[in-house]
């Protein structure tokens, strides 16, 4: 099976509808904490839900559109990045990301971020890469600046989650401006 290290025992790896178990107990783990941020998690409440969220993933992959990967660390899944919209034609995509508590502070969010927007502008061509944030989750907003990615502006009410309606932050990095950026 594919899978790409992030260094330290942390691979990124495509999360499948037959991963559908690992994924609802994942997800049942990391749910109280992804919430505010992630309205998807309402959605996944066992097995079966997981696999159609799987396979929603999976046949917009097999249409070269969005698609899901898991963070991995040790063998066990910790989290996930992926790409909300993923548009070649238009050369442009849109990244996610959440980890579980134990996982964050470790650099992991970055390396899986930064393998992603490397993938889509170095393999597909992709000009523009964006991240939607919402304005109160801190250690996000903190992660897409040291990517050196650029804010928009906000989107006001843009999403729907835990009964209210969400603001997002927007910030890109254009590909230019990533491969020209000073690497680590």
């Amino acid at each position: 099976m594919f899978s790409f290290s992030l260094g330290e025992g942390v691979e990124l790896r495509p999360l499948e509808p037959w991963q559908a178990e690992e994924f609802a107990a994942h997800i049942d783990r990391v749910r109280e904490h992804i919430a505010p941020w992630l309205p998807f998690e309402r959605d996944i409440t066992d097995t079966e839900s997981a696999r159609r969220f799987l396979q929603g993933f999976a046949d917009s992959q097999a249409k070269d559109g969005p698609r899901l990967y898991g963070v991995h660390r040790d063998g066990t899944l910790v989290g996930g990045g992926f790409y909300r919209l993923f548009e070649p034609a238009e050369g442009s995509c849109e990244l996610g990301l959440w980890l579980d508590p134990a996982t964050q502070g470790r650099g992991v969010a970055a390396r899986t971020l930064s393998a992603l927007i490397d993938w889509a502008v170095s393999a597909r061509g992709i000009s523009r890469v964006q991240a939607l944030v919402e304005p109160e989750n801190e250690r996000s907003l903190a992660l897409v600046k040291r990517l050196g990615m650029t804010y928009e502006g906000t989107m006001r009410s843009v999403f729907p989650t835990g009964g209210a309606r969400m603001d997002v932050q927007v910030f890109s990095v254009l590909a230019d401006e990533w491969k020209a950026r000073p690497r680590p």
